[in-house]
């Protein structure tokens, strides 16, 4: 272990201590029973501990070239986040997606729930989840007084989310409280009551939030969704790892869904002759053959065609470790609509897991339209990049392996894989095709 690898090695412990949701995300024990912090202070707090680990890591010697690329990645992506920091963007950040009040619930579907000790965290941290909630209010009023306020669109999007766990005996937590059992067997009558309990307190402090967002958020929310030609150029510089030309950019992207689009009429021809796109999408829906009816039944498609991959790619185009040929596909226990792949754990004891929130009252699927995202989200997409960074502890740090996340280049290797898959002839049947090209569409 090099000198540079213990500087990075030490800020993931630091930044662990002082972000305990980060902790459970990467996998790293030791922070499940505690909260995180999202005051402006805490805040501050963290932005110091990046700018010393950037400051010794380019004060240090690199040993070889993967030292040198460590270096380069840390001044390129502390760097961003230290920018982002200074220009007052990283106080109470809210969007539908991957903020604050979606982390504070996520967080409890990566915990372990196997054991009494394992419960026992997973009741302390509903207790004291009114303290991350208060603490991401206090973020939220800086951001606001700042000037740095979040749009009407979203903050309404996210009051439809946050009620949906705010209420007290029913909903997320209720159900994760009664779901426990400690070695497949009812949990100690004195740890059920904290559960409950805690629980209920969860669910209060979701309350609060959500209160808080209605009557003094929203009123203060800006009409307009874009944030600014400086505001947008910053993110994008840190979402893909490069610095573009905005305009040039946009119009290359209207040119990437012309050609997709000429491509899926090309398709739906095939599906539908002398048809439009919308006419193969609906003759699909309507096809049972590539439709699957139930939530459970659809979890068990997706992990068969997982494991598939797995099975067929191992050996023959790629080396996949022992570890990480272990995938789970997952219904999420909320409902918001969101696909997305969470990481092992350090040991791989929690396997990398795929994950499908379904809207309410939607109980088909359509197989042609997911086949390409399962591939995206696991092999050979986000699962063999993530689960390959985080098996190679000989070559890599940890803060190389677990908390050096480029968008542009694991989103791009994940698209990549959709492709691959097309030319490896997993995605010729018509429908599956159209499914691909379907989601190539949104994107660009």
């Amino acid at each position: 272990m090099s000198a540079v690898d213990q500087i990075a090695n030490a800020y993931v412990d630091d930044y662990c201590r002082l972000d305990p949701f980060a902790a459970t995300y990467l996998g790293i024990a030791g922070y499940d029973a505690e909260v995180t912090d999202y005051s402006p202070g805490a805040v501050d707090e963290r932005a110091e501990r990046a700018r010393r680990f950037l400051r010794d890591v380019e004060a240090a010697t690199p040993a070889d070239d993967v030292d040198a690329v460590t270096v380069a990645a840390v001044r390129e992506r502390v760097g961003l986040e230290l920018e982002i920091h200074d220009a007052g963007l990283a106080y109470g950040p809210l969007n539908v997606i991957a903020s604050e009040a979606q982390g504070m619930r996520d967080v409890f579907d990566l915990m372990g729930t196997q054991t009494a000790e394992q419960w026992s965290n997973i009741a302390a941290r509903m207790k004291h989840l009114d303290r991350a909630s208060e603490t991401y209010i206090e973020g939220l009023r800086r951001a606001i007084s700042d000037g740095n306020g979040p749009a009407r669109r979203q903050v309404e999007a996210v009051i439809k989310q946050t009620e949906q766990l705010s209420e007290p005996g029913k909903g997320f937590f209720a159900d994760l409280a009664a779901s426990a059992k400690v070695d497949g067997a009812e949990p100690p009558a004195s740890l059920a009551s904290d559960l409950e309990k805690s629980a209920r307190a969860a669910a209060v402090a979701y309350a609060r939030l959500t209160a808080f967002l209605r009557d003094d958020v929203l009123p203060r929310a800006r009409e307009e969704d874009a944030v600014g030609r400086d505001r947008y150029q910053l993110w994008s510089r840190y979402f893909l790892g490069a610095r573009i030309d905005l305009e040039e950019t946009y119009e290359w992207g209207i040119e990437e869904l012309a050609r997709i689009e000429d491509e899926m009429r090309a398709v739906a021809d095939k599906i539908v002759p002398g048809g439009t796109i919308e006419d193969a999408v609906t003759h699909l829906d309507a096809d049972p053959a590539v439709n699957i009816e139930g939530k459970e039944a659809f979890r068990d498609w997706m992990q068969q065609k997982a494991d598939a991959a797995v099975a067929e790619l191992g050996d023959v185009h790629f080396d996949i470790p022992e570890p990480v040929r272990r995938i789970e596909c997952m219904i999420a226990p909320t409902t918001s609509g969101g696909i997305y792949y969470t990481g092992p754990s350090e040991d791989f004891s929690r396997p990398g897991r795929m994950w499908w929130a379904v809207p309410e009252g939607v109980t088909s699927f359509g197989t042609w339209r997911e086949t390409t995202t399962v591939y995206h989200e696991g092999v050979p997409g986000h699962h063999l990049q993530i689960g390959q960074t985080m098996y190679r502890s000989q070559l890599l740090n940890r803060w190389r392996r677990m908390m050096c996340w480029v968008s542009g280049h694991g989103e791009g290797w994940a698209l990549y894989a959709e492709r691959l898959m097309a030319d490896l002839g997993y995605l010729d049947n018509t429908a599956d095709r159209l499914g691909m090209l379907d989601g190539s569409a949104f994107r660009a």
